[in-house]
């Protein structure tokens, strides 16, 4: 099946290359910001986020007063990627030294650990390394005093939630109000998958952003050349169709679904037993690391599998041979569950196979991101997700069309993350100005206002966009018959005005025509003819110079979601698809009436007809619906 997502790269080597500190494209543009007190810093996977926290945190050490450093992180395995590091090997002025003591993270259960944070906040030396949940753990009892004068660095921050049973973000809350401690958050992905925020809108104003996108990420690779998004479906138990994705000669991490999950056969060791079986025959099994080396079917070559479902005390010693791979042919399968996603680095990994939709965007950019490493034995790196076709002769539908919507819009918003950034200016009567080669300019645009404005859409575009896509209304309305400018108009603003509350109304208005403008026109496609450029919209070719604002918001900016829907199911699962939709489609409000409102008269006058309810077309449906609840509405007023 082709890939929904294909995108190529430029193969720069800037992202990869180092200056005269040692420092990679994102490190230094992180190292720039030092001197802020809290920095939150977006990168993507595999852009050096662990090691440009060190540079920062040796220049607070030695040059801002900061007594101490200690770094959480959401699970052990991550621990690793903050071992001492001789950064003056490379040019840097100190090394990053962890003793073996305050690395909480080399060794299973949580019993102590708590006491040695405790002690370590009264000692003398500098840096410690521990799980998130330890960080909890001690943090009962103590006062957010004692954090003064310490940098806390938070890696894979989105763990963090302002929900009020997020411990995590209680403790971070209680840091930043009550003590003078510096704060360093990194996440390759800032958006959750339950839609809380991450930060209130006044604790976030509190840190400085470094943005460093995928697109600049994967553009300077050496090796890395493209990446695809793809979805395979299947019917039945997904064990009957792996062997159709698995490509055992490629570098694979394959995780399988929860146990919960639907997809799920209940069974973790039997799916892993089942896949093991479809490659070949275990003929070995490592004591020391518990590496299987299995002998594939058909040609007999051995492959070394690793088993990371496992949740005994062998599963260790897998991780601890995992963490020292040193060349391509030391694993070619890891299969996993919960494990290796965030911050689990395989620079050789080719393929992230994931079964069943996971729960939330967040989860797959982690997931993708296991791939997207450069690494000298791959020039392509793929994703794929093996999903649930829906089955129109299964009653129960609806569990198979949400996930399959919630692949769609993932695939929508990293299309729009994995492609090269336009800037957008207001283009004015007096402008005769020539638009730069990623420059355009639309005629009544609203520029930013304020800084907070200006803050939000350069560095939290995409999160707010996924945002959109996570909302419940714009899942049914992505795929549905709902009018372009009631997306635009109505149902857009008003997520905007939930995830930033603060905002004046000149401000959501300004906010709300760059997430449109982004959206339609992220990964436009721009041809020259003559003197003109034309920009390709909704499949029509618009001239550039005519660019408006209206005329944009006219356009689904998710309209390929249904077109990439109808190309993967036959008309029957379509139907039955569209149907499970229509049982819970938005509702009509007044505001979508009024839109529709001229488009009713419009069709009286070309047809001379009201609209249908019983229509065939979906459009011509909803004006019918329009026309039936104005009518209501007038009977209630009295009219």
């Amino acid at each position: 099946m082709p890939n929904l997502v294909e995108v190529e790269y430029g193969q720069t080597g800037r992202s990869t290359n180092t200056d005269a500190l040692g420092m990679r494209e994102m490190q230094a543009k992180a190292f720039a910001a030092r001197d802020a007190q809290h920095l939150l810093i977006k990168a993507p996977p595999a852009s050096g986020k662990s090691r440009a926290l060190m540079f920062l945190a040796l220049d607070k050490m030695h040059k801002q007063g900061v007594a101490k450093t200690i770094v959480a992180v959401p699970e052990r395995s991550i621990g690793s990627s903050f071992a001492s590091t001789k950064l003056s090997e490379f040019g840097f002025y100190s090394d990053w030294v962890v003793k073996e003591k305050w690395n909480l993270c080399t060794s299973a259960g949580t019993q102590g650990k708590a006491s040695l944070f405790r002690e370590f906040l009264q000692g003398d030396d500098q840096v410690l390394v521990c799980a998130h949940a330890t960080l909890r753990n001690a943090f009962d009892g103590l006062e957010a005093s004692v954090f003064d004068d310490v940098l806390l660095a938070i890696d894979e921050f989105h763990h963090v939630s302002r929900d009020a049973d997020n411990r995590l973000g209680e403790v971070l809350r209680d840091v930043l109000e009550k003590s003078s401690a510096h704060v360093v958050a990194m996440t390759g992905s800032y958006f959750r998958g339950d839609s809380v925020p991450v930060l209130a809108p006044e604790d976030e104003a509190r840190f400085t952003h470094v943005v460093y996108n995928y697109y600049e990420q994967l553009n300077g690779y050496e090796h890395l050349k493209s990446l695809g998004i793809g979805y395979h479906f299947y019917q039945g138990k997904y064990t009957s169709a792996i062997s159709e994705v698995l490509d055992t000669d490629r570098k694979t991490i394959l995780h399988i679904p929860r146990p919960n999950a639907g997809e799920s056969t209940k069974d973790k060791y039997a799916e892993v037993g089942f896949i093991i079986d479809s490659i070949g025959d275990v003929v070995a099994t490592n004591p020391d690391s518990r590496i299987m080396t299995v002998k594939r079917k058909g040609d007999g070559k051995l492959l070394k599998v690793a088993d990371l479902v496992m949740d005994d005390a062998n599963r260790d010693k897998v991780l601890s041979y995992l963490r020292n791979i040193e060349k391509p042919e030391d694993v070619d399968l890891i299969i996993a569950l919960g494990m290796a996603k965030e911050g689990f680095d395989w620079p050789y990994c080719e393929h992230a196979l994931t079964v069943g939709y996971r729960g939330s965007l967040t989860e797959v950019v982690q997931i993708i991101g296991r791939a997207t490493r450069d690494s000298v034995n791959k020039s392509h790196a793929q994703f794929t997700n093996l999903i649930a076709r829906p089955d129109a002769a299964d009653g129960v539908v609806t569990f198979s069309v949400n996930n399959m919507l919630k692949a769609i819009t993932c695939s929508l918003l990293m299309e729009q993350v994995l492609a090269p950034s336009f800037t957008f200016k207001t283009c004015r009567s007096d402008d005769h100005e020539p638009c730069g080669p990623d420059e355009l300019k639309i005629r009544g645009l609203k520029e930013p206002s304020s800084k907070r404005v200006q803050d939000i859409v350069e560095s939290d575009l995409n999160d707010l966009k996924a945002t959109i896509l996570q909302d419940d209304t714009m899942l049914k309305a992505v795929t549905a018959s709902v009018e372009p400018e009631v997306i635009n108009q109505i149902l857009i603003p008003k997520i905007i005005r939930t995830k930033y509350p603060d905002l004046s109304e000149e401000e959501y208005e300004e906010l709300r025509q760059h997430v449109v403008v982004d959206s339609v026109l992220k990964n436009a496609v721009i041809e020259e003819a003559g003197d003109k450029r034309f920009v390709c919209m909704a499949g029509k070719f618009v001239d550039i110079d005519k660019l408006h604002i209206d005329l944009i918001d006219s356009i689904n900016p998710f309209q390929s979601a249904f077109e990439i829907l109808s190309k993967q199911v036959t008309s029957n699962v379509l139907k039955s698809i569209m149907e499970c939709i229509e049982g819970t489609r938005l509702q009509m409000t007044e505001e979508e009436a009024v839109l529709l409102w001229p488009k009713v008269k419009l069709f009286f006058n070309a047809t001379g007809r009201q609209p249908s309810l019983t229509a065939v077309d979906p459009l011509e449906k909803r004006m019918a619906e329009a026309v039936v609840y104005i009518k209501h509405q007038r009977r209630q007023k009295g009219f």
